[in-house]
C-alpha cells in the first residue's frame, strides 16, 4: 500500500528516491507514460518511486473564481498512484507560506535536504518557487551541486496534440467522453456523497440519487449513460444520469443525477462512484413535465441498448 506524507519529513526509507513533481490531474495515458519510465528507473537503480503533489491545486489555489476543475479528486489520485506502483505520495498542502518559497530554497531545502532526491521527473514548462520564478533551466544548474539528475520526458502526443490534462478537460466540456476515456484508459468517474433533493424524479416515476460533484470539473451538461456503484461494494449497476443545472426547474446549482436501473434501495448519505460510459444528449429545457418524462423515457431506451 503506498505510502501517504503531508508533509516533507519523510521516512529514510524513502529518501535517496526518483521523485515525479506535478498536479497528476487524471493520471491520463502522458502521466502513465511517465510511470512506466520511472519504473525503469526503480528497477535499474533499485529505488523507490514517489510522487510529490499539491493541494489545492496550485492554479485554483491563486484563482479563486476557478471551482470546478479537477478531472479526479485526491481520494482518486491516490487509488490510482497505488496501482501505478508508487511507493510514497507527498500531498503538500498548498498555502501562502508554501507559494513564497524562494526557487532556490525549495531545491536546496526540500529536493536536496529533505527529500535527498536521486532522479527527479518533470515537465518541461515545470515553474515553482515565489512568483513561479524557478523553471527546468534552473533545476539542471544545480545538478551537480545537490547530486540530482533531472529528467524530461518527452510529453505523448495524440494525433499531433499533446496529451494533457487541459486537453481531457477541454473535451469533458464538449462531450467528447469517448476521446475523455481513451487518453484515461478508462471511464472518467466522480464519487460523491448521495444527497436528498426535492424529490422530483421521484415524483415523475424516475427517482434519482443527487450527487454534489465539488470541484469536479464539469463534463458537458446533459444525459449519460452511467455504471455506478457504492464505495465499499465491486458491484456495478448501469443506469443513466444527468449532469447539469436542471434548467426545467429552474435548478442554479450543479448536480449529478443518477437513476439505476432495476434499483431499489436508500442511498441518502451513502458515497458512490459513477463511471461515464457515454455522452447521449446536451441538456436542455422543457415546457412542461410530460415533454421531459417523453424526453426521459426516450434517453432510457438509448441508455438500454
Amino acid at each position: 500500500m503506498i505510502k501517504q506524507y503531508n508533509n516533507f519529513n519523510i521516512k529514510d526509507i524513502h529518501k535517496k528516491s526518483i521523485i515525479l513533481i506535478g498536479n497528476f490531474d487524471g493520471l491520463h495515458l502522458g502521466h502513465q507514460k511517465l510511470f512506466r519510465l520511472a519504473k525503469k528507473y526503480k528497477k535499474k537503480f533499485s529505488l523507490k518511486i514517489g510522487v510529490m503533489t499539491f493541494n489545492p491545486m496550485p492554479k485554483m489555489y491563486f484563482n479563486k473564481e476557478i471551482k470546478n476543475f479537477r478531472i479526479s479528486n485526491q481520494k482518486q489520485k491516490i487509488n490510482l498512484l497505488n496501482k501505478l506502483n508508487v511507493d510514497f505520495v507527498i500531498m503538500k498542502k498548498f498555502d501562502k507560506k508554501f507559494s513564497k518559497i524562494k526557487s532556490i530554497d525549495f531545491i536546496k531545502n526540500i529536493l536536496s535536504k529533505k527529500l535527498n532526491a536521486r532522479f527527479i521527473f518533470v515537465s518541461n514548462n515545470f515553474r515553482f518557487g515565489n512568483k513561479r520564478e524557478g523553471d527546468v533551466k534552473q533545476l539542471i544548474r544545480y545538478e551537480d551541486q545537490f547530486n540530482y539528475k533531472i529528467i524530461k520526458p518527452k510529453p505523448l502526443l495524440t494525433k499531433k496534440k499533446i496529451v494533457s490534462s487541459t486537453l481531457i478537460r477541454n473535451y469533458l466540456q464538449n462531450g467528447k467522453l469517448k476521446k475523455v476515456n481513451k487518453l484515461l484508459n478508462r471511464e472518467w468517474s466522480i464519487e460523491g456523497k448521495v444527497q436528498r433533493g426535492r424529490q422530483v424524479g421521484k415524483k415523475i416515476g424516475f427517482p434519482t440519487a443527487n450527487i454534489d460533484i465539488k470541484d469536479y470539473i464539469l463534463g458537458c451538461p446533459g444525459v449519460y449513460v452511467i455504471k455506478a456503484k457504492l464505495i465499499k461494494s465491486s458491484k456495478y449497476l448501469k443506469g443513466i444520469a444527468n449532469l447539469g443545472y436542471r434548467p426545467t426547474f429552474s435548478g442554479k446549482k450543479i448536480l449529478l443525477e443518477v437513476h439505476l436501473f432495476n434499483f431499489s434501495g436508500n442511498l441518502y448519505n451513502k458515497y458512490l462512484t459513477v463511471k461515464f460510459l457515454k455522452f447521449i444528449r446536451k441538456e436542455k429545457k422543457f415546457k412542461n413535465i410530460d415533454q421531459l418524462k417523453k424526453q426521459i423515457k426516450a434517453d432510457l431506451v438509448i441508455a438500454k441498448k
